[in-house]
C-alpha cells in the first residue's frame, strides 16, 4: 500500500489529504453550480442577449450534452496524458469558458465558450477526478471522500440558485462566472498534492468506438433540441443516436475479442453492480435535470419572479438535498446503500408526485415547499451513495474507464432531462395555444390561427406582463383573451413537463429492488 493513500484503517482525513479532499470537492462545486447558476438566470440572461428562454434553454442542455457525448473519449485522454494532467487541463478548459461568459455578447458566445467548451472540459475533468479520488484514497476514507464530493455537489445544487439570484439581482449573471474562475485558480494552486494514478492498460485508440459513442449520445440529446426548436430531421437524429449506441456495444466486443484496446472495456458491464449503478445515476440525473428546467421557467416567467425570487424559491430542494447528502454522508455506517438509494427514489417520486397538482393552484413559489423538500431529501440519498456503490468494487486498472462510463450515464441522464422535459413543455404549450385559439368564442377566426401561431413562436419567452405590452392598441376584449390563453396554458404545460422526472423516479424505485438482490461491493469482473 503506498504511504501516499489513506489506508482503510483511518478514521478521519488529516494533512494534506484533508486538503486534498477539500480542492477536489471544490472542483466538484464549479461543475454543478455553473448550470444551477444558468437555471436561475434565464430570464436575465434571455433579457441581457436579446434571445429567448428555448434558446438559453438549448444551451443548457447542450453543456450537458457535450460532456456526455465526449466523456467516454476524456476518460481515455486521461488514461493517455495522465489523469492528474487530464484534470488539469479540464480545469483550465472550464476556466476559459467561464472567462469568456463574464464577455458574452450574444447566445452563439454562450454555445462556443460555456456550453462546447465547457461540456469538453467537464468531459476530461469528471472521469480524471473520480480516478484520483480512487487512487488517493482507499478503504473508509475513499468513501468519506466520495461522499464529500458528493455534498459539495449537494451543496452547488443548495447555493446555486440563492447565489446566482442574489448576483443576478443585484449586480450582474456575469459576476458569477468570474467567481467561478477565483474558485478554479484556488483548486489548481494546490494541484500538487494530487498524486497521479498510472494507467497500465493497453494504451491505443478506439477512433471509431471513439465515433460511434459522440454520435449515440449526441444524436439523441441533439435530436431532442431540435425538436425542441422546431427543427427537422428529428426522427432521423434519434434513429442515428440508437443505432450509433447499439453499433457502440457491437464494436466494443469484437474489438475486446481481437484483442485491440477498446474505447471502453465490455467486460465491466458483466457486473451487475456496475450495471445497476450507472443507470441508477442516470436515472437520478433525469429527476434532477427535468426538474430544474420546469421549474426556474415557471417561476420567472408564469410568477414573473426575479432570480432572487426563484433563487429564494427553489431554496427547499437544493438546501435539503444538501442537509440529507452530508448528513448521509456521515450516518449511513453499515446500512446498505441500495437500501438508501432506494429510500432516495421514493422520496423523489413522492415530492414530485405531490407536486404536479399543486402548481396550477400555486399563486407563491414557497407553497412548493413541501413537496420540493421531499424530493430534495431523496436526491440527497442519491448524491451521497451512488459514486461509491458503482466505483467502490472497480479495480484499479479500469477505474477510469469506469468513471467515465459512470460519469457518462450521469451527464446524458442530465442532459436527457434537460432536454425531454423543456421539449415536453414546449410541446404542450404549442397543442395548447393552438386548441385554445381556435375553440375561443371571443378571437375572430380569422385571428385564431395567427394567435395560435404568435403564442406557439413567443409565450415561452414572456410573462403576462410582457404579453400585456405587445398588445397595447388591440381591443381589450382581444387582449385579455390573448392573456388567459397564456396564463391557462403554462400550468398545464409545466405539470406534463414534471412528468418526466416523476417517470424517472418511478424506474429508479423499480431498479432498486434488483439492486437489493445484488451485493453492494461485488469483485471487479474485468
Amino acid at each position: 500500500m503506498s504511504e501516499d493513500r489513506i489506508n482503510s484503517s483511518g478514521t478521519n482525513l488529516e494533512g494534506s489529504q484533508r486538503l486534498l479532499a477539500l480542492l477536489l470537492a471544490m472542483a466538484m462545486f464549479v461543475l454543478v453550480v455553473d448550470t444551477s447558476l444558468m437555471n436561475v438566470s434565464i430570464s436575465a440572461v434571455v433579457r441581457d442577449l436579446g434571445t429567448t428562454v428555448s434558446g438559453v434553454q438549448a444551451a443548457i442542455a447542450l453543456e450537458a450534452l457535450v460532456s456526455a457525448a465526449f466523456i467516454l473519449i476524456g476518460g481515455k485522454v486521461g488514461d493517455l496524458i495522465g489523469r492528474k494532467r487530464a484534470y488539469v487541463i479540464g480545469l483550465l478548459g472550464y476556466a476559459v469558458g467561464a472567462s469568456a461568459m463574464a464577455l458574452a455578447q450574444s447566445l452563439t458566445a454562450i454555445i462556443v465558450f460555456w456550453a462546447i467548451l465547457g461540456g469538453i472540459g467537464a468531459s476530461l475533468l469528471l472521469p480524471a477526478m473520480q480516478s484520483l479520488i480512487h487512487g488517493n484514497f482507499e478503504g473508509a476514507a475513499q468513501k468519506k471522500v466520495y461522499a464529500l464530493v458528493g455534498a459539495a455537489a449537494a451543496i452547488a445544487a443548495a447555493v446555486g440558485p440563492l447565489l446566482g439570484g442574489f448576483i443576478t439581482t443585484f449586480l450582474s449573471w456575469r459576476v458569477a462566472f468570474v467567481l467561478e474562475v477565483v474558485i478554479i485558480a484556488v483548486v489548481l494552486s494546490g494541484i500538487r498534492l494530487v498524486r497521479d494514478v498510472p494507467y497500465t492498460g493497453a494504451r491505443g485508440i478506439d477512433t471509431v468506438g471513439a465515433g460511434l459513442s459522440v454520435l449515440g449520445m449526441g444524436g439523441i440529446v441533439l435530436g431532442i433540441l431540435v425538436w425542441q426548436e422546431g427543427g427537422e430531421a428529428v426522427a432521423a437524429l434519434l434513429v442515428v443516436g440508437a443505432l450509433a449506441l447499439a453499433g457502440l456495444g457491437y464494436w466494443l466486443v469484437r474489438r475486446k475479442r481481437r484483442g485491440e484496446p477498446p474505447l471502453l472495456d465490455p467486460d465491466l458491464f458483466r457486473s451487475t453492480v456496475f450495471r445497476l449503478g450507472i443507470s441508477q445515476q442516470m436515472l437520478q440525473q433525469i429527476a434532477l435535470g427535468g426538474t430544474m428546467i420546469a421549474l426556474p421557467i415557471y417561476l420567472q416567467m408564469v410568477l414573473e419572479y426575479n432570480a432572487m425570487q426563484a433563487g429564494l424559491s427553489l431554496a427547499p430542494l437544493s438546501l435539503s438535498m444538501f442537509g440529507v447528502a452530508l448528513l448521509a454522508g456521515k450516518k449511513a455506517g453499515d446500512r446498505s446503500p441500495s437500501s438508501i438509494v432506494r429510500w432516495g427514489f421514493v422520496l423523489v417520486t413522492i415530492g414530485v408526485a405531490i407536486l404536479i397538482p399543486i402548481v396550477p393552484r400555486a399563486e407563491f413559489g414557497w407553497a412548493l415547499l413541501l413537496p420540493l423538500a421531499i424530493a430534495g431529501s431523496g436526491l440527497g440519498l442519491l448524491v451521497s451513495q451512488l459514486n461509491n456503490y458503482t466505483l467502490a468494487p472497480i479495480s484499479e486498472e479500469h477505474v477510469s474507464e469506469a468513471a467515465g462510463a459512470n460519469s457518462a450515464a450521469g451527464s446524458f441522464g442530465l442532459s436527457f432531462g434537460l432536454a425531454f422535459a423543456g421539449a415536453i413543455m414546449l410541446a404542450t404549450l404549442s397543442i395548447t395555444f393552438t386548441a385554445m385559439a381556435q375553440s375561443s368564442t371571443v378571437l375572430p377566426p380569422a385571428d385564431q390561427q395567427h394567435v395560435a401561431q404568435v403564442l406557439e413562436d413567443d409565450a415561452e419567452v414572456m410573462s403576462n406582463t410582457q404579453l400585456e405590452e405587445l398588445l397595447v392598441g388591440q381591443p381589450p376584449e382581444i387582449r385579455d383573451e390573448v392573456v388567459r390563453i397564456n396564463t391557462d396554458a403554462r400550468p398545464l404545460a409545466l405539470q406534463v413537463a414534471l412528468l418526466v422526472p416523476l417517470l424517472a423516479g418511478l424506474a429508479g424505485l423499480l431498479n432498486s429492488f434488483r439492486m437489493r438482490r445484488e451485493q453492494d461491493l461485488a469483485p471487479p469482473q474485468p
